[in-house]
């Protein structure tokens, strides 16, 4: 119950919820919608000796529900009673056919490829929750079904690309703005402003992040120069005496001493008269340098 609950809360199904309620008005569109679903989910049951069953391999009802209103305003078979053997052999007649025709309408009509994406998405098709990362992918049972699919995808403006998966070929998109792309083209525009509305909240977080952490970081460099600083005044002084120092560099020392957290923009306006950062950068480099010749003598 509770992976049923959270199936109805997922992104994808969202997305499959939203599509499902799409029924193109043109024949054209539904016999290309339906091949899709068919192609790539169509299933024929054999309940008994000539009694067979039409199916869609989905656990989504809505998508199945959409499968046979799909075959019902095509074909005008009627969906809800059992086959029998003449009756498949009738559907399989014209749906051999309406593949024919709706090859021909995928070459050249856009809105016939992308109801054909759209049946393919709902039955071997899934996304990943966008707060988590971005993927998108059709599951194909044979390489030439893969390669259909990509090519339509292309044609679409919509780059994909295919692995092998244990026994499938799936066809998988990786970049956001790919995805937002296919979600328009296949008439999920709810799906794709929630979608997108993540993804400005992401960058927007990245942002943030990044420049916290770049604060951060400049920070911690700051204080540990600092820290080295003070070192070396302190050590300049328990072994020469600060007064060793030219009068810039005593006076540098002093005021370092009494605002060991200051910045050096700070320290500079301290000094009389005041100095720039580069100034005090200067200075203070100087007095480390002078402090690192006395732990030179000492050591030899």
């Amino acid at each position: 119950m509770a992976d049923e609950l959270e199936e109805k809360k997922s992104f994808s199904a969202g997305v499959k919820r939203e599509l499902a309620a799409i029924l193109p008005a043109p024949g054209h569109c539904r016999r290309a919608e339906l091949m899709g679903m068919y192609e790539y989910g169509g299933q024929i049951g054999r309940v008994r000796e000539d009694c067979y069953t039409l199916g869609f391999r989905s656990e989504n009802g809505l998508v199945i529900k959409k499968g046979f209103t799909l075959i019902k305003k095509t074909f005008n078979i009627e969906t809800e009673k059992d086959l029998t053997e003449e009756e498949l052999f009738h559907f399989l007649h014209f749906i051999d056919h309406a593949e024919q025709e709706a090859v021909k309408d995928l070459s050249e009509r856009v809105c016939c490829r992308r109801a054909f994406v759209r049946g393919a998405f709902l039955v071997c098709g899934s996304i990943s929750d966008p707060r988590r990362g971005y993927h998108m992918e059709f599951a194909c049972d044979c390489e030439e079904q893969a390669s259909f699919l990509s090519a339509q995808l292309k044609a679409l403006g919509v780059e994909a690309r295919v692995l092998v998966r244990k026994q499938s070929h799936i066809v998988y998109l990786k970049e956001g703005s790919a995805i937002v792309e296919l979600l328009g083209n296949m008439g999920a525009h709810t799906s794709l402003l929630e979608l997108e509305n993540m993804r400005a909240y992401k960058e927007i977080r990245n942002s943030v992040n990044r420049r916290v952490n770049c604060e951060t970081s400049n920070i911690r460099k700051t204080v540990t120069a600092a820290e080295k600083q003070v070192q070396d005044i302190e050590y300049i002084a328990s072994v020469r005496g600060l007064e060793s120092l030219p009068e810039g560099l005593y006076e540098m020392a002093g005021v370092r001493l009494e605002h060991p957290e200051a910045s050096l923009r700070e320290l500079g306006e301290y000094l009389t008269p005041p100095v720039g950062k580069s100034g005090v950068n200067h200075r203070l480099r100087r007095i480390s340098d002078y402090a690192d010749q006395l732990r030179e003598e000492r050591t030899c």
